[in-house]
This record gives C-alpha cells, sequence and structure tokens, in this order.
C-alpha cells in the first residue's frame, strides 16, 4: 500500500486527514491531489512520524533545511542541535546530507529526534563507502546504491533525492554546451566521475525498474534530482538542464505506474526574469508533479548573503507555482552551515514560501497578514509578536530599542503616524 495506491483508489487515508486538517483544506481534496501525483505526502511505512506534510498544488509551500556533517567537521551532536532549531524557527521537512563519520549512525540519530519528515541522498553513502572499501569511487559496484537505498528506507528515510536523469547522452549534451561551473550537484558529479571512469550508464537510470520497486514497498517518495542544475547564472536554462528536465518527466510517469509518489527538482542559479519559464517547463514536461527548487540564487556575487539572494528567488518561484523550497544559508558557497546560519535560512525561507502563497492564493495566507496589519493599526504589540514569522526576534529588537511610549517604536516616537491618525479622526467623529 502506498498513499498514491489508496488515492487512486478513491480512499482517504489518516494521512490524509492529518494534513487536510493542518492545511485547512477538504481531505477530499488532497486525495484527488494525490491520485493526480500533483500532491506527494513523504512518509515512509517503518517511519512512526508524527507531523507528516503535503507537498503540492493547493497546499502551503512548504520550506526544506539541509543539515549533516563534511569530511572536515563531523559533529553529530552540533548536527543535532541543528535539527532542533531548523524545527523550532518552523521548517517543514529536513534533509541529512551528512558525507564524513558514522553515516548509518548520524542518519539513526537524526530520524530519532526528527518529527518531521526526513529527506537523504542515497548516492552519497554509497560512495563514500565504496572509496573506504576500494579507496575510489570508480570501483563503486552498480548494485550498491540500491543496497544502501534499501538500508535507508528500511530505517525509515520518507523521502530520497535520486539523479535518475543524468544519462550517458545528458553528458555529451552537457559537454556540447560548454559551461562555465559544468557540474555543481554533488551527487552528479559522482555520479559523473563513476560514468565516465567505467564507460557505463547511470544505474540509477539504467535499473529504474528495481529503484522503483524498493520505493513502492517502502512508500518512499522519489524526489528526481537535478544532477544537471545550473550552477551560476550564465548556464541557467540550457540545453542539457532542460534535457534532464524532459526525462525526469518520462520517469515520473513510469512511477505513477507503479504507484510511487514522485516530486522534481529544480535549480539552481537562475536569472529573476527566466524563473516563470523554469516552474512552467516543470509543470508542463513533468505533468504538474510536485517542484523542489533550491533557492534559486538569482545572482553570484552574494557570498555571505545567499540565503537572501535565495529567499528572493523562492518567493518569485513560489508565486510562479513551485512548491517546495530548499534553503540556503548565508554560509552557501564558503562554508558548512552554523547554528546562526541554519535559524537565519529556515526563517528568510519561510517569509519567501508566504510570498509565494499570497500570491497563489493559498488558503489562510492573505488571512495572516490581514490581522497583522489590524494588530498593527491598535498597536497591540503582544498580538503582532505572536502572529510574527520570528516572534522571539521581534520581541528582542523592539526591547532593545527601549521606547519612551509604551504604544509606539522608537521609529517615529510620538509623531506616530498611525496614533496621530486615530487621535484626529476620534476628534472629527466627535
Amino acid at each position: 500500500m502506498t498513499q498514491l495506491s489508496e488515492a487512486r483508489k478513491g480512499n482517504i487515508t489518516p494521512v490524509m486527514k492529518q494534513v487536510a486538517k493542518e492545511e485547512g483544506l477538504n481531505p477530499e481534496f488532497i486525495r484527488d491531489g494525490v491520485a493526480r501525483g500533483e500532491i506527494v505526502i513523504p512518509k515512509n511505512v517503518k517511519h512512526a512520524l508524527p507531523h507528516p506534510k503535503a507537498i503540492g498544488r493547493g497546499t502551503k509551500t512548504k520550506v526544506n533545511t539541509n543539515i549533516g556533517t563534511s569530511t572536515d567537521q563531523v559533529n553529530l551532536e552540533l548536527e543535532l542541535e541543528k535539527l532542533k532549531i531548523a524545527s523550532e524557527a518552523g521548517t517543514d521537512t529536513v534533509m541529512d546530507l551528512s558525507t564524513g563519520g558514522d553515516l548509518d549512525k548520524i542518519r539513526r540519530s537524526i530520524l530519532k529526534s526528527c518529527s518531521l519528515p526526513l529527506g537523504i541522498v542515497p548516492i552519497y553513502q554509497a560512495v563514500i563507502e565504496s572509496i573506504s572499501q576500494h579507496r575510489t569511487l570508480v570501483k563503486m559496484e552498480k548494485d550498491k546504491v540500491f543496497r544502501v537505498i534499501e538500508r535507508q528506507a528500511e530505517d525509515g528515510v520518507d523521502f530520497i533525492t535520486v539523479h535518475c536523469g543524468l544519462t550517458r547522452q545528458s553528458l555529451e549534451r552537457l559537454k556540447k554546451e560548454g559551461r562555465i561551473t559544468n557540474i555543481v550537484s554533488r551527487g552528479g558529479a559522482f555520479l559523473t566521475t563513476w560514468m565516465v571512469a567505467n564507460d557505463k550508464e547511470n544505474p540509477l537510470y539504467e535499473k529504474y525498474d528495481r529503484l522503483l520497486e524498493i520505493a513502492k514497498r517502502y512508500d518512499l517518495t522519489l524526489s528526481l534530482g537535478d544532477g544537471l542544475r545550473p550552477g551560476c547564472l550564465a548556464d541557467s536554462t540550457d540545453r542539457a538542464q532542460i534535457q534532464e528536465l524532459i526525462l525526469l518527466g518520462e520517469l515520473a510517469k513510469r512511477a505513477w505506474e507503479q504507484d510511487v509518489q514522485v516530486m522534481i527538482e529544480g535549480p539552481g542559479h537562475i536569472p529573476l526574469p527566466e524563473i516563470k519559464a523554469n516552474v512552467l517547463l516543470e509543470k508542463k514536461l513533468c505533468h504538474n508533479a510536485p517542484f523542489y527548487v533550491l533557492g534559486p540564487v538569482v545572482t553570484d556575487i552574494a557570498p555571505g548573503y545567499d540565503h537572501l539572494t535565495s529567499a528572493m528567488g523562492g518567493a518569485y518561484a513560489a508565486s510562479c507555482g513551485a512548491d517546495f523550497l530548499c534553503y540556503v544559508t548565508a554560509g552557501e558557497h564558503l562554508r558548512l552551515p552554523t547554528l546562526q546560519d541554519v535559524r537565519d535560512g529556515v526563517i528568510v525561507t519561510r517569509i519567501a514560501a508566504h510570498v509565494g502563497d499570497i500570491a497563489k492564493g493559498v488558503k489562510g495566507a492573505m488571512e495572516w497578514d490581514r490581522k497583522m496589519a489590524e494588530f498593527r493599526e491598535k498597536r497591540d504589540w503582544e498580538k503582532q509578536f505572536k502572529l510574527a514569522i520570528d516572534p522571539e526576534y521581534a520581541r528582542k529588537m523592539r526591547k532593545e530599542s527601549k521606547p519612551h511610549l509604551s504604544d509606539v517604536c522608537t521609529m517615529c516616537g510620538e509623531y506616530c503616524a498611525l496614533k496621530m491618525v486615530e487621535k484626529a479622526l476620534s476628534r472629527e467623529r466627535a
């Protein structure tokens, strides 16, 4: 049984009812969206998940947080603290992208502490274990990645990024394209190295049916990864990227035929004017499958501020129909994110998602802003704080400013426009 198979039978599962309640939507709307492949609910049958999430048409734009170790920094306690901070900041999902240390132990520890859907990129562990065994990734066995996927699924991982659209043909297209940054996807780079060295096809593409069999057994949602996503604005929306997207659309249909849930990953670094076209292409070529975008980052010149460049792109992408935003932190391109990077990244991406929800007319989005406006007019600070996307920071800023008057802020003080007009209109009515 998968959520997709049940939805197609006309059955509303308990999980569908749960996410419908959270979204403020009719359960039948969720069931219909899942049946059409336009909504996914990442939930492994092995995972007793307290807070499942719906991603896709008509639901709130969701936010993902990446955490995980690197070969330079292996600190499980730090990653668990990042998980806690991301959860408190309001992320919807988490991905463990660890590449350093005991990967099984790290994943299982994160799963144990995570009340949200958890994703992972299996090719990382497959390659790292192969390097440990053979001292090189090019000796990785074809079946290795599938054994890793099975192990991760058995642990309870809810969704996996798999770069099935990175094929030998698409690599030839990439070489002819003449990119500046070639491939910036780590998973894509691992697979490319293996494919070129062995002169063989991507096993995730070649043995896609085996992947589907595992995914169906665990109701593992496939996030079809964009191994050829552009890594700079100059490479955006090129033939290599679009060829991969076309193939992902075909693979999505094959997954649905086996009752496997699918979402599609997207760029990447792209100029603002191209975002709408990229969303439209994904929806057309991939049959309205949920679209999961990294950022997108809309300028390459702001290292240290890429949480902001990606939030700009994310807000526009969401307004154009993207369903799922992967956060980018200030440390992107520079370092493994700090605790503060994680918190800031979640908050700004949530703001971007909400901006998109207002534009899309998602239920309740505009009402949230309307209520804030009403409390701002009344200068009811506590109610404003409760509605704020980051109540803790808003309250801290006001307290630190030490206003002399309790009902206004220190920007205008006694010349508060709202207060003056309120008095003027009350005199007129009198």
